[in-house]
Formats: structure tokens, C-alpha cells, sequence
């Protein structure tokens, strides 16, 4: 496994919002992550700064960026927009996080 870790930016005030859309997560987005490799799937809120911290571990890096082009992913991307700063594309402005440490 792959272990990845990246920093979102939420909007002021959409936490609670933020986390009820995943806590109804759709089951067609639950089953896409787990086609396209991804597992222990992982998001953190600073709630100072409002970042989400986002945790996954992927089976292939190439397999894994086929999600980003799936029609439920693109759909998600669109509904999360109002909730969050994106790209011109409506995907998250997403920052990849530089390992440092693991512990097994």
C-alpha cells in the first residue's frame, strides 16, 4: 500500500456541512474509491484554520488517478464546490503532504 496525505481548505462556517455530506456519503462514490484502489480513507479538520487533513492509502498511484476522470467523482466534486476553495474544475485545491515519520 501507498500511504498519501494532503491539506484541503474548507470555507468558513461549512464544517458541520462538510461533514454531513460525508457522513451520507453515496454508496456509488464509496464503491468508486474502493475500485479505483483506495482504502483507509481518512479526513481531518483543523478547526483554527479550517484545512482538512486527508489521509488514504491506494493500491497503485496510476490505478488512483484514474478516480479524478469518474463520473461520481466529478459529480461529488460539483455538489462539494459551494463548501469549499476548488480548482476551475470544481475538484478541491488539494496540497500533497511530504512524509516525515511512520510507526507500524
Amino acid at each position: 500500500m501507498i500511504r498519501k496525505s494532503f491539506k484541503m481548505y474548507l470555507n468558513e462556517g461549512m464544517a458541520e456541512e462538510y461533514e454531513k455530506r460525508h457522513n451520507l456519503l453515496w454508496p456509488e462514490m464509496k464503491e468508486m474509491i474502493h475500485e479505483c484502489g483506495g482504502h483507509n480513507y481518512s479526513i481531518f479538520l483543523d478547526e483554527e484554520t479550517n484545512v482538512l487533513y486527508g489521509y488514504i492509502e491506494i493500491e497503485d498511484e496510476e490505478k488512483w488517478a484514474k478516480s479524478a476522470d469518474t463520473p461520481i467523482n466529478r459529480k461529488w466534486w460539483d455538489y462539494m464546490a459551494d463548501i469549499m476553495k476548488t480548482n476551475s474544475d470544481n475538484s478541491p485545491v488539494s496540497d500533497g503532504l511530504k512524509p516525515v515519520f511512520h510507526l507500524d
